[in-house]
């Protein structure tokens, strides 16, 4: 269904079943996959790829040109895939020539209220950003990472996968995978009923522990301890992951 109101350039591309409500604005360049959901006023801009059954509601402002001083109208991306469900108010902005010119967001993702995902940003999939979450230029976000509400992510950062990250928490340095980041910016342990939840056996979830305890624990150095959990990896796999993204962090990880 489309709506009268709505503002549709004859250049954009609809899929099936692609619902519009009052009052929204589909720019040139836009493409929208098949059953996905405007509410009313949402407007699409720039060079904007959006997927299958994704729900957008009202007020959101999905593809504008970035907030960055350096960005001089390069035709740079917004892609989105599917499954996504972004809450009302939210902005996400395309990316910039000074990086890889697109701005990504991966599927099955849930962004809540008045979220803000700044230029360059790439978030994986299935992860939960609660109302008010903020991340500036080229923040990084892997899978199944939930980040409370009224955080805020400094530009460059990476936040791992299975990380969880407290409300109203500032985060300044990477965050590795499965860590539970909390007031002060202060690693907390790990993300130990988030693995259950997806199905980590409790064998590996202690072998994750344990990892965490060599990074942060033991008064190991950062590349000490990237020696020790790759030897660990070799009984759990999982641990690899978290010796990968301490070794190759550019920003240094929270500590």
């Amino acid at each position: 269904m489309i709506h009268s109101t709505a503002i549709i350039h004859p250049t954009a591309e609809l899929g099936d079943n692609v619902s519009v409500g009052p009052f929204c604005v589909i720019d040139a360049n836009v493409i929208i996959g098949d059953n996905t959901k405007l509410e009313s006023h949402v407007v699409i801009k720039g060079k904007t790829t959006i997927g299958r059954n994704n729900h957008f509601y009202q007020f959101g402002s999905i593809g504008e040109a970035c907030q960055d001083k350096k960005y001089k109208g390069e035709p740079t991306e917004l892609i989105i895939g599917d499954n996504n469900i972004l809450r009302e108010g939210i902005t996400v902005h395309r990316g910039t020539v000074q990086d890889q010119g697109i701005t990504r967001i991966g599927n099955n993702n849930l962004l809540m209220t008045y979220v803000h995902i700044a230029h360059d940003c790439v978030i994986g999939d299935n992860s939960i950003l609660a109302s008010h979450a903020t991340l500036a230029g080229h923040v990084h976000v892997g899978d199944w990472v939930i980040l409370g509400g009224m955080t805020a992510a400094h530009q460059f950062c990476q936040i791992g996968s299975h990380s969880f990250v407290g409300g109203g928490v500032i985060v300044l340095r990477d965050v590795p995978p499965y860590v539970m980041l909390g007031e002060g910016s202060i690693p907390r342990g790990i993300n130990s009923e988030g693995l259950r939840r997806r199905g980590f056996s409790e064998a590996n979830i202690l072998a994750i522990k344990r990892a965490y305890k060599v990074l942060y624990r033991n008064g190991n150095r950062a590349e000490e301890a990237v020696v020790i959990m790759r030897e660990m990896a070799k009984e759990t796999p999982e641990i690899l992951m978290l010796a990968d993204f301490v070794e190759s962090s550019a920003r240094g990880i929270a500590r």
